[in-house]
Order: structure tokens, then C-alpha cells, then sequence
């Protein structure tokens, strides 16, 4: 898709996500919410964009837009029968604006069978492993090279890089609103350990590894043992993990005298070391599962 023809879309989807409520959506904009899918799928366009100097930016348009193709789809049964068909059994309900996304072999993409559903408006790129089951959500980019582990969530427009590994169990939370809010970024050749959460607009910089069961969000402070500093979210950053921080549960006292009396602790992430060689020899292993 061209520069013009995505200043285009992007100018009648904003003209049309303006419109109060009550005002009848014109008849074109089931075409329009296509179009954007299919530039989303096609990594033409993205939720959210890598400025020059690093930093990531949510793209309100495209958000506006996945937002307009849920007001303006209807619940129907999928796979969608005939029109009169409203009663028939089906495998999901959902808006017939945003159904499961059809792959090909051409796709190069390998969804493992078991239950994975790959949501309409996606990029997922070639080299992509799917292991069952797997959801990604519309909006969502999944990199070259990147494994989705079993019952891993890429939640809408998170945007996954390449050669990330996403084991089994983890939550890669979506953002669709407020428009403006950066959804979660894993950049790439990150690792996110089995049952890791990371929500509201977190960054984990590339080559970061979370150990299993780390829970990042913008509440919470992860405290740097090597350089000795506290990360935190303020109210125009979001949460960052530091390029090639390695991460693991940890916990720290919780203050006031009874709270010290029972031996209280709160869960807390602590960088532990950056990654060196001998982080990467003990990551290598999981290139033969690919």
C-alpha cells in the first residue's frame, strides 16, 4: 500500500471514528475497516511505530479504526452461515468485522495443530511458530524468527520483535485504549520466560530476558542490583526493562512494624546481570526446536 493511499485511509477512518453515536455509519465503512486489516496483516501499517531515536509511539488512527470495526460489526456465528442461518451451532461468536485470519502455505508461517487462532488484522511474519494453543489478537505484529509457546496471549497491537521467544504461558497484554497509549513492545531477540505477564504499555528492550513468572506493569518498580537504580512508569513513560537486562522474580520487605512482625514481603522484579555469552550459550537450545 502506497504513502498516499495510507494518508488516504487514515484521513476517512478519522473522519468517520469522529462521529457521534447517533449518526448512521456511512455505507463504505465495512471496505474501509478491510483495508486496514489487510495493511495491518500486510505490515504495511502498524499500531505502534519506532521512532529514530528509540522511542516507541502508539498510531491513533490505526487504533481508531480496529475500535471501528468493532462498533460497526454484528455478531455472527463462525465460520458464517447463510444470512437466515442466526440459530445455527457454530465454534465462535464474534463480530463478522474481525473474524480468525485464514493463513496460507505461502504465509511461511507454521501454526502447529492444537487449537491456535490468529486473529483477523495481524502480522505475523514468515518464520513464525505457533505452538498450540496460541491466540494473537488484531493488531498485533509478531516478528521474522519469533516462537509463540503453548497458551501464550499477543494481546491487540502488541508489537512482538524478531527472534523473540514467548514460552509457554505467557501474557503479552493489548492496548487499544485510550488511543494514545503505547501498547506492550518486546523488542528483538528478547525472551519471556513460561507464565511471565507483561501489561499496560511495558518495554522490554532487546536481548531482555524475563525469567519464568516475572509480572511486569506500569505499577511496577523493578530494581537493578548491577547498576543499583529503580525503573519505574511516571505518568509520560511507560515502564522500560533496560536492553539486555536479565530479569527474575524477586521480593521485598513490606515497611511498618507489624507489617515486619509477620514477615510480609510484596512481589517485585529485580534485575539480576546482563546478558553475556553465557546467558546466550544457555538460550541457544531452543533454536533446534524450531
Amino acid at each position: 500500500m502506497t504513502t498516499a493511499t495510507i494518508a488516504k485511509l487514515s484521513e476517512r477512518i478519522e473522519a468517520i471514528a469522529s462521529l457521534p453515536p447517533e449518526i448512521p455509519l456511512p455505507s463504505d465503512v465495512e471496505t474501509l475497516i478491510a483495508r486496514l486489516l489487510d495493511a495491518l496483516e500486510q505490515g504495511d501499517v502498524r499500531a505502534a511505530e519506532q521512532g529514530a531515536d528509540g522511542t516507541w509511539n502508539a498510531v491513533p488512527w490505526v487504533k481508531r479504526g480496529i475500535l471501528l470495526g468493532f462498533r460497526a460489526g454484528r455478531v455472527v456465528p463462525m465460520p458464517e452461515g447463510p444470512a437466515s442461518s442466526s440459530d445455527q451451532a457454530a465454534a465462535f461468536f464474534d463480530k463478522h468485522t474481525i473474524p480468525p485470519r485464514a493463513l496460507t502455505l505461502r504465509d511461511g508461517v507454521r501454526v502447529v495443530p492444537g487449537g491456535t487462532s490468529i486473529r483477523r488484522g495481524a502480522y505475523v511474519a514468515p518464520g513464525v511458530v505457533c505452538m498450540p494453543p496460541t491466540f494473537i489478537n488484531v493488531g498485533a505484529y509478531v516478528g521474522p524468527g519469533t516462537m509463540v509457546d503453548s497458551h501464550a496471549l499477543v494481546g491487540s497491537c502488541a508489537q512482538i520483535g524478531e527472534r523473540v521467544h514467548l514460552s509457554a504461558g505467557a501474557q503479552i497484554g493489548g492496548v487499544l485504549e485510550p488511543v494514545n497509549a503505547t501498547p506492550v513492545i518486546i523488542e528483538s531477540d528478547a525472551i519471556v520466560g513460561g507464565n511471565c505477564g507483561v501489561y499496560e504499555g511495558t518495554i522490554v528492550r532487546s536481548r531482555a530476558v524475563l525469567g519464568a513468572g516475572v509480572v511486569l506493569t506500569r505499577g511496577t518498580p523493578v530494581f537493578d542490583l548491577v547498576r543499583e537504580r529503580v525503573y519505574r512508569a511516571d505518568a509520560d513513560r511507560p515502564l522500560e526493562i533496560p536492553e539486555g537486562a536479565v530479569v527474575v522474580p524477586g521480593a521485598r520487605a513490606v515497611r511498618g512494624e507489624w507489617a515486619g512482625t509477620e514477615g510480609l514481603s510484596l512481589q517485585t522484579p529485580v534485575i539480576v546481570k546482563y546478558r553475556d555469552e553465557k546467558t546466550d550459550l544457555a538460550t541457544a537450545l531452543e533454536q533446534w526446536l524450531r
